[in-house]
């Protein structure tokens, strides 16, 4: 795949993680790591792309953590949303904008979308009953409550959603809740809201979601079956002191914006924020009005109805603004047979991983396990297993191989690709086969089938080494032999290629070698360069070494 003469602007939308706990590999796996490799390779094929995300700080979970150290919000916030930007750092993820939900730019696009919802119907105020803490003399927040899930019988599902079903709740549908606060049963009391009317989009997301191609099943099945129940309208504010304000007077100073309503618009405000430190207020725009623009949006299967009902049937009332292209939303990886979950310190963080594995190696062992149709369960012993007999073992030694052929038997130098013979030619071919089908799979999120096909080329580069047997032309047929090793370089090149969203630092520790990798096609290297001695791409893992409990 060549640069495109007509780029297509792409926002690639990021779920946005809670600033309440650190982050662990499920998260990385299911949403961060994905959109990273896609918006690399968008890039590299010559599309414009806006990526976007940014810590949700006005999430329960917050206040929640918050309430059980003795802090504030504020400071919980501070803490995690700076393990959030070290954790990006360390492992390249390349965002256009990492931003939060609290700033004053956030909460005037959020009060806009609120405000015009309202005034076109598809948001009206309604008195109903919520639980009421009697023992905390306050009312509850959805995830204060906790309790049994109607639908899977989950013993630990919030008011919110079930962690363990993935459905989204209202706390009154719990059996026997119970207050996170105080422990005791909450009892019901009148109160007054502000409502999504959710059910004024039943007709338009059907339609929409019907005409969706290329989805993945699961996805679809799971949104086309909300819809089939009947849309429910739900309440947007909530009893808190933590969150955007209702710009909206009538219903009480203790109210603000529900955080499930609030954080997915962090997608527009996110992109209007870097349109203003970019120099133009409009430019945000290309994306968000633009029908030729695509815009995929990277989350967990858990996050689906938000994204595929909520934030589309929001959309939809706005007017003028682009709704989802796809929503290749992945499955969960578990840990020992469980969900990796924050809140319940299930899984590796992120930081933890970070101590003990480069970053470019987990990057690998995490890409070629994405749960992108099942969850997937993940060890260190898979980690390691992947890490040394995948990328150490094949890609790794394939790199340090031929260039130290070529360093010893060639003065160092990169030989001159005139003398290639048809099965020289057949190598590079199948490489340059293999460059547009990963960029296919890619660009259809199908991330572990593309990294899989890059992998098969270094194996196929290796047949071919291990077939024209360059150690032994060294001292036969010299001139074979650098011949066999100057097209085994330009197919690594090929490689390379394949690999640069997934390994970025390893990627550019060869640039001296091969120059940047600034499109989606191989190069030639340059006939004649003088290279340095090759050093190891990738460490090897030792389990037993590893001070890390899973």
């Amino acid at each position: 795949m060549t640069n495109k003469t007509d780029p297509v602007p792409i926002l690639v939308a990021v779920a946005w993680p809670y600033a309440s706990g650190s982050r662990h590999l499920g998260h990385l796996a299911g949403a961060y790591l994905p959109a990273d490799v896609f918006a690399r390779f968008q890039r590299l094929a010559g599309n414009e792309v806006l990526m976007v995300s940014g810590s949700d700080v006005h999430g329960t979970p917050i206040t929640v953590r918050a309430d059980s150290e003795g802090t504030t919000p504020d400071e919980i916030v501070g803490r995690y949303h700076e393990e959030f930007l070290d954790n990006w750092k360390k492992l390249a993820i390349s965002w256009d904008l990492y931003t939060s939900t609290g700033t004053e730019n956030h909460a005037k696009v959020t009060h806009d979308v609120f405000t015009k919802l309202f005034e076109k119907g598809h948001i009206d105020r309604r008195s109903s009953e919520q639980f009421y803490d009697e023992d905390a003399g306050r009312f509850l927040p959805d995830r204060y409550i906790e309790g049994v899930c109607p639908h899977c019988e989950y013993s630990e599902a919030r008011g919110d959603q079930c962690e363990n079903c993935g459905r989204t709740l209202d706390p009154e549908e719990l059996i026997n809740p119970v207050s996170k606060i105080s422990g005791s049963e909450p009892t019901l009391r009148e109160t007054e809201h502000f409502y999504l009317r959710l059910s004024d989009f039943q007709e338009p997301l059907s339609e929409w979601l019907s005409g969706r191609e290329g989805w993945r099943n699961h996805v679809l099945n799971f949104s086309k079956g909300w819809i089939e129940e009947g849309l429910h309208d739900r309440a947007i504010t909530r009893d808190l002191d933590w969150g955007v304000e209702v710009p909206i007077d009538g219903i009480g100073e203790d109210k603000k914006i529900y955080v499930w309503f609030e954080a997915v618009i962090g997608y527009l405000s996110a992109s209007k924020e870097w349109s203003k430190n970019n120099g133009s207020e409009d430019d945000w725009k290309k994306w968000w009005s633009n029908p030729d623009s695509r815009s995929v949006y990277f989350i967990g299967k858990d996050n689906v109805p938000f994204h595929t009902i909520i934030w589309p049937a929001m959309l939809m009332g706005y007017g003028d603004l682009n709704l989802p292209s796809n929503v290749p939303a992945n499955q969960y990886v578990t840990f020992k047979g469980g969900k990796a979950s924050a809140s319940r310190g299930v899984g590796l963080t992120i930081t933890e991983s970070l101590e003990v594995f480069e970053a470019d190696s987990l990057r690998y062992a995490l890409a070629a396990s994405f749960p992108e149709q099942s969850d997937t369960e993940l060890t260190v012993e898979e980690i390691c297993r992947r890490i040394n007999e995948e990328l150490v073992a094949t890609w790794g030694n394939l790199v340090n191989r031929v260039l130290s052929m070529i360093y010893n038997s060639c003065d160092a130098e990169i030989p001159s690709p005139e003398l290639r013979n048809s099965e020289d030619l057949a190598l590079l071919s199948g490489i340059d086969q293999i460059v547009e089908e990963v960029a296919e799979d890619i660009d259809k999120s199908e991330l572990r089938a593309a990294l899989r096909k890059a992998m098969s080329g270094a194996a196929e580069v290796n047949v071919y080494l291990n077939s024209t047997e360059p150690w032994k032309l060294s001292k036969t047929d010299p001139e074979r032999a650098a011949t066999v090793l100057g097209t085994a370089l330009s197919a690594i090149a090929g490689v390379r290629v394949c690999l640069a969203p997934y390994l970025p630092f390893s990627t550019e520790s060869l640039n001296d070698v091969f120059g940047t990798v600034d499109s989606w096609q191989r190069k030639e290297p340059e006939y004649g360069k003088k290279i340095e001695k090759p050093k190891p791409l990738f460490k090897k893992v030792d389990i037993n070494l590893l001070d890390l409990d899973d």
